[in-house]
């Protein structure tokens, strides 16, 4: 039996690479059901410095085309928080990449998270490949 009934994890899935499709498998491995949300090309520009390569609607298919996923949400201002996203979706755990493990902005969300009976687990992240190294190449390419 999994430890979680439903799991949840967000980002901007740009550029789909072997990273997203790890930490999709095992935030799976940890839960029943895994929600998976994408952020809109209005929330992405928000948080990062360039827009997305991929358009929010193709970033959303692909997702959903992932064997791992079992239910694809947009992720806009409403919903970007991680509480927002929790009562929204009431999940039991969302899962993150641990390179966010020692950021303060997510060790206060874990707080909050263990406040409504939600946990929040780190997975190891992929070091090999990165969308900022596949948007590097790229932009080294087109100069």
């Amino acid at each position: 039996m999994k430890k979680y009934k439903t799991g949840y994890m967000a980002g901007v899935y740009d550029l789909f690479h072997v990273g997203h499709l790890n930490l999709m498998m095992r935030a799976k491995e940890q839960c029943e059901y895994l929600i998976v949300g994408v952020l809109t090309d209005e929330e992405v520009v928000r948080w990062k410095p360039q827009p997305p390569f991929i358009p929010y609607e193709e970033r959303v298919r692909i997702v959903a085309a992932v064997r791992y996923v079992d239910q694809v949400v947009g992720v806009s201002s409403d919903n970007i928080t991680r509480i927002d996203a929790w009562k929204r979706y009431r999940f039991d755990c969302q899962f993150s990449g641990d390179d966010y493990a020692n950021d303060k902005g997510w060790l206060y969300d874990q707080q909050q998270l263990r406040m409504v009976g939600s946990d929040l687990v780190f997975l190891p992240y992929t070091k090999t490949t990165s969308s900022t190294k596949i948007r590097t190449l790229i932009n080294q390419a087109l100069q």
